[in-house]
């Protein structure tokens, strides 16, 4: 299955409310379980993000479609990137002419 990675970074609203984050936290897990969405870890970074997930998800379109219901919520902004493992980058590689 595709692995996603997401980098996450709070927005105004999200940073006025962010002793709700661990409720939003959860209510990502379930929402991603609905959308047949494999959450993977999730942490909160310091840094130049705030917290980041690598899920699993049975196609892009569903990683979308999760992430779009995630960011009109309005908390947070997100950069997401699909992820190879080693295995997966070498057939990338042999293919390279």
């Amino acid at each position: 299955m595709p692995t996603y990675l997401t980098l996450g970074k709070y927005t105004a609203q999200g940073l006025q409310n962010i002793k709700d984050a661990p409720k939003r936290v959860q209510a990502f897990r379930e929402a991603a379980a609905k959308a047949g969405v494999t959450v993977k870890e999730l942490r909160w970074l310091a840094g130049d993000y705030d917290i980041m997930t690598l899920v699993e998800a049975p196609d892009e379109e569903s990683v979308i479609a999760l992430g779009l219901s995630i960011a009109k919520q309005g908390n947070v902004t997100a950069t997401r990137m699909r992820t190879f493992t080693a295995a997966e980058a070498e057939k990338i590689i042999a293919k390279v002419t």
